[in-house]
């Protein structure tokens, strides 16, 4: 038999890569139960990647819903070198506003 190999995304960035499609392929309400489920996430890798991904939404969303999921690792993500962008961000049309994060949610 031959040998093949497959790249599969870290948590990490699986996640992100995730939250990237909320609410086009996504929805926010998934998007949501498999943060929660994301209680092992390394801190100094997820903070790596929101420095580094371009994507002002997946960022906000990432942290919002951390935040909201209560993870144990998000007290250890440093925002200061995090461009979060400015201006605000709809994910779900009619939700509710989040002004730490400037998006919009489902409520």
């Amino acid at each position: 038999m031959g040998e093949y190999s497959i790249i599969v995304s870290s948590p990490e960035r699986a996640i992100m890569e995730a939250l990237y499609f909320v609410p086009q392929k996504e929805t926010f309400e998934e998007a949501r139960l498999l943060m929660e489920g994301l209680v092992t996430l390394r801190p100094k890798l997820a903070q790596e990647l929101l420095e580094k991904i371009n994507s002002i939404k997946v960022k906000r969303l990432f942290m919002y819903l951390a935040e909201e999921c209560n993870l144990p690792w998000v007290s250890k993500i440093n925002l200061s070198g995090v461009n979060l962008g400015s201006g605000k961000r709809i994910i779900v049309k009619g939700g509710t506003f989040d002004k730490k994060y400037k998006i919009t949610v489902e409520g």
